[in-house]
């Protein structure tokens, strides 16, 4: 069966893509094997993309040759679209009758401002959908062997961004330390070594294993591991840049045993 025979057949029952309606979709984490079937099948319907930095040229390419690929990508540090830019453009195309494929990296209910953009979507009486897409948390965490969660050693995780951390009004992050189960942290590379000092404030063993998957799932992806005391100074010897996440917790020591590093 070919990819259009078998998106053909998982999409039949799906709704249709009309004119002046936008979807907003995951992409998932990166490489195109992480597509959802109907966010593979949207893109080949779309007439207008609306797509974010870490969404990846082989995704793309799935996409119709008649389509227009408008690039809304915010990267920290770097010259970004405004988020008020990004939802006029999707109001506009919308009300130009095109149908609007609105692409994050991951999902978009996940950090990915996909409520939003939803609300405004609705208070402008524009017609929507949400895909989900796989996050990167969960696939990065699978593609580096380490378990969100098992049996024995967590009973949950929590999510959390890192690019404000320390700030008023940012998560307690010494709160967090006393939960005593992993902590997923996305966009926190630059604030590591903060993170690292409020965790262990708040009464994390310095020692608790920690790792950093830059890039997760593609082919630039990379990984260590280290301890909440020594990840900041690791990231910086490895180079280690954004994306990456980071994982804080005693799930990362499965990572050696599931690989197969720990056995004598």
């Amino acid at each position: 069966m070919s990819l259009h025979e078998t998106l053909t057949k998982a999409c039949a029952s799906c709704p249709s893509f009309e004119p002046g309606h936008v979807w907003l979709a995951g992409a998932g984490p990166g490489h195109p094997r992480y597509l959802t079937l109907e966010v593979a099948d949207a893109l080949t319907k779309a007439d207008s993309i609306v797509y974010d930095a870490l969404v990846s040229a082989e995704v793309l390419s799935f996409a119709s040759d008649a389509a227009q690929l408008h690039f809304a990508g915010k990267r920290g540090g770097k010259p970004s679209e405004t988020q008020e830019n990004i939802t006029a453009t999707l109001i506009d195309l919308a009300r130009l009758g095109r149908k609007v494929l609105r692409l994050k990296g991951g999902d978009p209910f996940i950090f990915g401002r996909g409520g939003e953009e939803a609300e405004a979507l609705l208070n402008a009486g524009i017609p929507f959908r949400i895909l989900p897409g796989m996050t990167s948390a969960i696939a990065g965490l699978a593609s580096a062997r380490i378990p969100a969660t098992m049996r024995g050693i967590s009973r949950s995780i929590t999510l959390a961004t890192g690019h404000a951390a320390g700030e008023e009004g940012d998560l307690d992050w010494r709160a967090l330390a006393k939960v005593g189960e992993p902590i997923v942290v996305y966009m926190g590379l630059k604030m590591i070594g903060e993170i690292s000092r409020l965790l262990i404030d708040g009464g994390m063993s310095p020692d608790t294993p920690t790792a950093v998957v830059m890039a997760a799932t593609t082919p630039d992806e990379r990984l260590l591991t280290a301890t909440l005391a020594t990840v900041e100074a690791e990231v910086q010897r490895q180079g280690f840049v954004a994306p990456s996440l980071i994982i804080i917790g005693e799930i990362v020591s499965m990572r050696a045993h599931l690989t197969g590093e720990g056995r004598p």
